[in-house]
């Protein structure tokens, strides 16, 4: 019980201390609900499009045969234990988010050097019955680039997002639109 009563404020300060606290996990919470951080645990296609930049590659895969056999996290995230799956899911979903927050985000999406590494290797988990006679099996990100071998979309380079180079590359797909996240309440009080 000593320890904690070193932990508390003053009494003059508990209320600002309470107030403040009070406030950061309301923005916390709220941050929470707003970016549908929730969704990102799940492997549904519709929450790579919580950024409108997605959009292009979510209506190309959607359009695509991979659609029936594939989620985005089929073939953007490692499949080699459950604690390297979110382990990605989590580095990754920080640098987009801090990417999105700072609106960094480029008008042509371009995979990092990780992404090419797992795609590939998903490619090949998924496809090893047909790549037993090519020699794509120790075909790596590192060692694409100097030269020892091709990635798998340098041959088929239409799947699964066909010709996307930027968010007009596709201005009439249609994709879900997603819940507005400001909540009735808030909407309420600002329509006044």
């Amino acid at each position: 019980m000593i320890r904690f009563k070193k932990i508390l404020p003053p009494e003059k300060w508990k209320l600002p201390v309470a107030v403040i606290l009070g406030v950061i996990v309301g923005l916390f919470f709220y941050s929470f609900k707003i970016s549908n951080a929730s969704s990102y645990i799940s492997d549904e296609p519709e929450t790579c499009i919580n950024c409108h930049v997605m959009e292009p590659e979510y209506a190309t895969w959607f359009h695509s045969s991979h659609r029936e056999v594939a989620t985005c996290n089929d073939c953007h995230v490692p499949h080699t234990s459950v604690f390297a799956k979110y382990f990605f899911k989590a580095k990754d979903g920080m640098r987009h988010a801090t990417i999105f927050t700072l609106r960094l985000e480029p008008q042509v999406i371009q995979i990092k050097e990780a992404g090419v590494n797992v795609v590939q290797q998903n490619c090949i988990r998924c496809h090893s019955f047909v790549n037993e006679d090519v020699n794509t099996i120790n075909i790596t990100g590192k060692n694409y680039q100097h030269g020892e071998g091709k990635l798998c979309w340098e041959c088929h380079r239409e799947v699964p997002h066909g010709t996307v180079k930027s968010l007009s590359s596709t201005p009439y797909a249609r994709v879900p639109r997603l819940g507005d996240p400001v909540p009735e309440w808030l909407n309420n009080l600002m329509s006044k």
